[in-house]
């Protein structure tokens, strides 16, 4: 399925002298980042890294972690970002599925790497300078994997995505029409770095040149202050949770060189638009998924000139992709203002899963990818979402697989089957609820029978928040859960 029909966009290697990465405590140029690639290329060069052996990265958000991860683009050295807040199990699985040739880790996760081996990377590698003139260009070898990611299925195991160079090249290019973050201003960077939506922010600031400020994690106070008194700041990417938290201060405002507010990770509710227009706050919503190698459709729902596009739209699809909206039972394409299956195709859209038999699910003949959103186009070709893949719960910005999570509490002595589904929640975007049929009919178990075992299999985020007992599940005759029946059991 090659893309290399297309025009691949291009990139030059960033200035030297241009700041690459600011955090709370230092200031780093490109020139650290170079100098740090010419020694991260003798440290990896002993490990046999490949597609098929890629570098796992464990840790939490650090200067350290954001320098590893553009070494490994610079230098071509595929990678796959880990959750660290993930269980051991959870991990044991992740890494039976990679197989990775080496570990990098923080010193909190390099007991929990077995009998892998792990990188020592020196702080002081991001103290050396160079001009980085041994470095290829950032667009070069765009059909070469740059990493692997993992997303939520259908079937209780994640998926892992690989990503191609071309794709992140493809999605800088088309975003930058929307926004683009000047030579030393800020992209601030506070959404974990073992999805794409982080990843992403230090690829596409490597291309463009600009620079990264990290924070370690969402601090709603500073963040006010940065985005609307430092205009050194000019993009920041949160999810739909972390804005409410910025405007519940009413005070709240933007500095008049800020860019763009980029949004995604969950639902965006008509009343969180509503609040940042009144604000006068440029939002750009936009639509994506790690399969996309994050947005590949983007709407500026408030303009400079005043001009608003419908609230509801996740903007128009990003050239050269295309888009077809498919009838769900007979696959006809469907006509604009008609609601259907959602079904994308171009150089921004993965290839192939790992996995063959998920991939043959996945495309079509043509090379069609069928996303499992379902939504419709108006006759200026914006897209309107209707729902998301329906087997996938985003809370606060993270994917929950519910069949993972049904799996896990049905493991649990007393509960004979479990449903699980996200409803819809100001604070998180969607709550994760637990609808149990215990295994005695009538009988509820306590808290610590169903937390104290989901808190050794699960991520925090993937708990249910609440737990609701019913007498049986909606099936099909043929025993099938019907999920779209689970709503209509919540009260």
């Amino acid at each position: 399925m090659s893309q290399s029909t297309y025009t691949y966009p291009t990139f030059p290697l960033p200035d030297a002298s241009l700041n690459f990465l600011a955090s709370e405590s230092t200031i780093y140029d490109y020139a650290h980042l170079y100098g740090f690639c010419s020694r991260f290329k003798k440290l990896i060069a002993e490990y046999n890294l490949s597609d098929s052996q890629p570098l796992a990265l464990l840790s939490k958000s650090s200067d350290e972690l954001t320098f590893v991860v553009a070494a490994c683009y610079l230098l071509k050295i595929p990678f796959v970002p880990l959750n660290p807040a993930v269980t051991d199990t959870e991990l044991e699985s992740y890494i039976k599925q990679i197989n990775p040739g080496a570990f990098y880790t923080d010193d909190y996760n390099r007991s929990r790497t077995g009998s892998y081996s792990v990188l020592n990377v020196p702080r002081e590698f991001m103290t050396i300078v160079s001009t980085g003139n041994e470095i290829a260009s950032p667009s070069s070898d765009p059909e070469k994997q740059f990493g692997q990611f993992f997303t939520s299925g259908s079937s209780g195991q994640p998926k892992v995505v690989p990503l191609k160079r071309r794709q992140i090249l493809f999605a800088t290019s088309s975003s930058a029409v929307n926004f683009k973050p000047d030579h030393n201003r800020y992209w601030l960077l506070c959404l974990p770095l073992n999805h794409i939506g982080g990843i992403s922010i230090i690829l596409r600031s490597i291309l463009y040149g600009s620079a990264i400020f990290r924070m370690d994690r969402f601090d709603e106070h500073q963040i006010r202050v940065f985005l609307s008194e430092n205009r050194l700041f000019q993009i920041a990417s949160l999810v739909p949770t972390m804005l409410m938290r910025l405007l519940d201060d009413k005070l709240f405002q933007l500095h008049l060189e800020f860019k763009a507010l980029l949004l995604g990770g969950g639902p965006i509710t008509q009343r969180l638009i509503d609040r940042s227009l009144e604000r006068g706050i440029p939002i750009v919503s936009s639509y994506g998924m790690t399969e996309t190698c994050a947005q590949i459709a983007a709407n500026p729902m408030l303009q400079p000139r005043g001009i608003y596009t419908p609230k509801k739209s996740a903007g128009s699809l990003f050239k050269p992709n295309i888009i077809q909206i498919r009838d769900s039972e007979s696959g006809s394409v469907m006509p604009a203002n008609e609601h259907g299956e959602i079904w994308l195709k171009g150089p921004q859209v993965i290839d192939e899963y790992n996995n063959p038999e998920l991939t043959s699910r996945s495309f079509d003949a043509d090379g069609w990818f069928k996303t499992g959103d379902v939504g419709h186009i108006n006759r200026k070709g914006q897209l309107f979402l209707k729902n998301r893949r329906s087997d996938r719960i985003i809370t606060g910005g993270e994917n929950v697989d519910p069949v993972e999570v049904e799996s896990a509490l049905t493991h649990i002595k007393g509960i004979a089957e479990a449903a699980v589904l996200g409803i819809p929640d100001a604070e998180w975007g969607q709550k994760v609820v637990a609808l149990v049929v215990p295994q005695s009919s009538g009988k509820t178990l306590s808290d610590d029978e169903i937390f104290v075992p989901l808190k050794k299999q699960l991520s925090g985020f993937k708990i249910p928040k609440e737990i609701r007992y019913i007498d049986s599940l909606p099936k099909t005759p043929l025993g099938k859960l019907q999920r779209d029946k689970l709503p209509g059991l919540i009260i």
